[in-house]
């Protein structure tokens, strides 16, 4: 009886310490992560609202067709200063960092049918590598029936490299399907993975990125040289 009482007893101790570890892991680390996520996915929605506002306000400056190239996309092209490497053309960037393909198809409005490009350049996916085809083909058909003089060129995804580089491999996958895309609806595709890509490591260069998915100068460089002969091609 005695045993009994003690084993009872044991497990007793035993479960209350696993329900205080639960309680402290929940308090100290879920809590928190999911407070972090949440102030996060707040800073982004507001930081693409003040984004979507600087974009109505430039749309109403320009009139139909001014705007030779606007460039759409995530943080990739958030970050490209296209006003300096493109100083030929008048462009505008539309970039949104942490934007997904659905995102971009949600704001298509004011960021490009109102502004009505002679050239639209699109890159997108690398925020939902996987789900991105659910609605890629969507957005050039939207594209395309709105804005029917408006060119459309298509970029490949980025090699990457670091805790992204595992994503290479279906972003090499994706870049296929983008490029049968592009031929589907008579779009212009602009290879981007290949030019940034170490074969050695398999991985983008190194002095092409800044943390493995984001690009210094020298890998918007590599862009710029890509794209801009097909611009110039497409601009009279």
């Amino acid at each position: 009886m005695l045993t009994k009482k003690k084993i009872f007893i044991g497990l007793s101790l035993i479960l209350s310490a696993c329900l205080i570890v639960s309680v402290c892991f929940w308090c100290f680390k879920i809590i928190p992560e999911k407070n972090e996520k949440l102030k996060i996915q707040q800073i982004i929605k507001q930081y693409r609202e003040e984004k979507l506002k600087t974009y109505a306000e430039e749309n109403s400056q320009f009139e139909d067709y001014e705007i030779d190239v606007a460039f759409l996309g995530d943080s990739l092209t958030d970050g490209y200063a296209v006003e300096e490497y493109y100083s030929q053309f008048e462009v505008s960037n539309r970039g949104i960092g942490g934007d997904t393909t659905f995102d971009l198809e949600n704001r298509l409005d004011v960021s490009l049918f109102d502004l009505k490009p002679k050239v639209a350049v699109l890159l997108i996916g690398a925020n939902n590598f996987r789900t991105m085809f659910e609605n890629y083909e969507r957005i050039i058909q939207k594209i395309t029936s709105t804005l029917p003089n408006t060119k459309l060129v298509l970029l490949s995804l980025t090699a990457m490299g670091g805790k992204w580089g595992k994503n290479n491999e279906i972003a090499c996958f994706n870049n296929v399907k983008i490029k049968l895309v592009a031929e589907k609806y008579n779009c212009e595709f602009v290879d981007l993975f290949t030019p940034l890509l170490n074969p050695e490591t398999n991985e983008i260069f190194e002095n092409f990125t800044s943390d493995g998915g984001h690009l210094t100068s020298a890998g918007y460089e590599v862009l710029t040289a890509k794209i801009t002969p097909v611009l110039e091609s497409l601009i009279a």
